[in-house]
């Protein structure tokens, strides 16, 4: 069965403006990602926004959670920005338990050319079709459950918070 990703945004799909610096959305690059990344997984992708999770509303994380819970896939990827990823995380939390649901992002942009974005999109997909359901956060390898999650600015990486 397919595992259903969604798209919102995040740096994993910013661009650079080498005119005047600014970081950008334009399209999602997940397609090249995974077929970049050799994805043999079967997957469906759907674009639900395309914002910056500093500029993420409660409007935004119910229509997230409305997708879930309407998908008739119980495999989940979610692509998100980090500054507010365990926010998301626990509004999903506490919405949805019939499905595993994965949250995913990436530190630096994929059009940087170094991102840890298609290691994390990897991972998260592997995680998908491994963790029994629940939403979790999928960061550097590694699989945190929604209630016991934050990201530690001062590293620059997620962990668990007991």
């Amino acid at each position: 069965m397919a595992i259903r990703i969604f798209v919102t945004g995040g740096t994993f799909d910013k661009e650079y403006n080498e005119l005047d610096g600014a970081l950008f959305f334009k399209d999602s690059h997940l397609r090249e990602m995974l077929d970049l990344g050799r994805c043999r997984v079967e997957y469906e992708l759907r674009t639900l926004m395309m914002v910056d999770s500093l500029e993420m509303d409660d409007e935004d994380r119910a229509l997230i959670a409305s997708a879930c819970a309407k998908c008739n896939r119980e495999q989940i990827v979610i692509t998100h920005g980090t500054d507010t990823m365990e926010i998301t995380a626990r509004h999903l939390g506490e919405r949805i338990a019939d499905k595993t649901v994965i949250l995913t992002g990436a530190m630096i942009p994929y059009k940087f050319g170094s991102s840890d974005g298609l290691f994390n999109l990897g991972a998260a997909l592997a995680f998908a079709q491994s963790l029994p359901h629940g939403v979790y956060i999928s960061m550097n390898g590694r699989a945190f459950p929604w209630n016991n999650v934050r990201k530690n600015r001062q590293r620059g990486e997620f962990e668990e918070i007991r």
